[in-house]
């Protein structure tokens, strides 16, 4: 039974195998059959091949896009401030240099805090001088004269009164008291009837005078008799007579009397030390007093320590930054353009409020173009490359085409309109005067 097995599938797998060559020959004749000229299918493949595109293949074609037409250096400013605007100096379709003031707006807070800071620079730096400079002459001869003084009193305190020293302190307490009786005293009995007699001698001779006035005074020249002057220097006798009489018998001045009182009170308190000697107390304050001004004078012979020119210094950079800033707030309050071009629009006037950040006008220089694209799909963006050649044409400027090279292109694309775009940057080599900001450009890539 094995053995039938066996043959039987070897007759059925050679039975198939003869009718598969037989199909395989019926199918190639009947391809030579159906083909022009009698060309076999294997010599048509070729042919087919070059005809067809492959299956997934795109069909090359021209890259087009639009893009706007803009500055190659261009910006939108806006002030660093909030503030209300105090001067526009530039108007639309200007052109203004780098650093020129556009506009300004109001200032005198700042303008007031930059000269405060002025000041603050000024004082801080003059301390820093000082501190190095050390002490003046004038101030260390005061210092050695306090230190003399402080030493003097210690030594006076120190030793015994004198006799002598006794006499003379005395003789300088009788001679202040003396001195402020004399003040309520007045003038001795002499003086005063020579004074007395001199004003009724003046009072006499100014009668008389007047008596031989009057007998010629309707005279018309009367101005030129002799009794004119005798009676104008008897009157001025008698002021002089009258003046000297007042002036003994008047109350002493309250400040003749104050300093005669001092020099009293100042004798009685030399005579009182002479008399009572110092306490253990006094001797301990004085001695203490002249270390007090030994140190003193110490201190201004020697240099300024390390500690208090740095401390002086850094008062100094301090002021300097804080001066800076004021500096810089001032800045803020003007608005100056970035580089030499030309404004396209400001959109703000004088006394409005601007705030900081908000933009409020755009500058370019419009002495060279570009074309910026940003619709370029996926597709297309792979078939553009950096320093490519392409053409411009404008929908304003009929006729006008231009050649540009592709700059740059934006790295990562952006979803626009469900698509993923990219955007392209078209340097212009001959741009023409006609040209003006965002007009709309159509670029051509072969």
């Amino acid at each position: 039974m094995t053995r039938h097995r066996k043959l039987i599938i070897f007759l059925v797998l050679g039975i198939a195998l003869a009718g598969t060559l037989v199909g395989g020959v019926v199918v190639l004749a009947s391809g030579r059959a159906n083909m022009p000229g009698g060309t076999t299918s294997a010599e048509a493949q070729p042919a087919a091949q070059a005809t067809a595109p492959a299956a997934g293949a795109r069909v090359n074609r021209a890259v087009v896009a639009k893009g706007a037409l803009v500055p190659v250096q261009h910006a939108t400013l806006s002030m660093a401030a909030d503030g209300i605007v105090s001067e526009v100096l530039a108007k639309e379709g200007d052109r203004v240099t780098a650093g020129q003031v556009i506009l300004r707006l109001q200032n005198q807070r700042q303008q007031a805090a930059l000269a405060e800071a002025d000041a603050g620079v000024a004082s801080a730096q003059a301390r820093l001088d000082i501190v190095k400079a050390g002490a003046r002459d004038q101030e260390i001869s005061a210092a050695q004269a306090a230190l003399d003084a402080a030493t003097a009193r210690l030594a006076r305190l120190q030793e015994a009164s004198r006799p002598e020293d006794l006499a003379a302190v005395r003789a300088n307490l009788n001679a202040a008291q003396a001195a402020l009786q004399q003040l309520y005293k007045g003038p001795d009995k002499n003086t005063r009837i020579a004074a007395s007699a001199d004003l009724a001698n003046a009072q006499a001779a100014v009668q008389n005078a007047q008596a031989a006035y009057d007998k010629v005074k309707s005279q018309p020249d009367i101005a030129m008799y002799p009794q004119s002057l005798q009676l104008e220097q008897a009157t001025n006798a008698l002021d002089a007579a009258t003046a000297h009489y007042n002036e003994l018998f008047a109350q002493p001045e309250a400040d003749r009397v104050a300093q005669a009182a001092a020099q009293v009170k100042q004798a009685q308190a030399s005579l009182d030390r002479l008399l009572n000697p110092a306490t253990a107390a006094e001797i301990a304050e004085a001695a203490a007093g002249v270390r007090q001004a030994q140190a003193q004078l110490d201190l201004l012979k020697a240099d300024a320590r390390t500690e208090d020119i740095a401390a002086a210094q850094a008062t100094v950079a301090q002021a300097q930054a804080a001066r800076q800033q004021a500096a810089v707030s001032l800045a803020d309050t003007e608005l100056r353009a970035p580089f030499a071009g030309t404004l396209a629009a400001i959109d703000v006037r004088q006394g409005e409020q601007v705030s900081a950040g908000a933009p409020v006008t755009e500058i370019g220089d419009l002495s060279s173009w570009q074309v910026e694209t940003d619709d370029l799909s996926e597709l297309d963006i792979v078939r553009v490359q950096p320093g490519q050649t392409v053409a411009l044409t404008f929908d304003a400027i009929p006729g006008l085409q231009l050649h540009g090279i592709v700059g740059r292109i934006q790295p990562k694309g952006e979803k626009k309109l469900g698509d993923m775009t990219y955007t392209a940057v078209i340097q212009m080599e001959d741009p023409d005067p006609r040209l003006l900001w965002n007009m709309t450009a159509v670029v051509n890539l072969p």
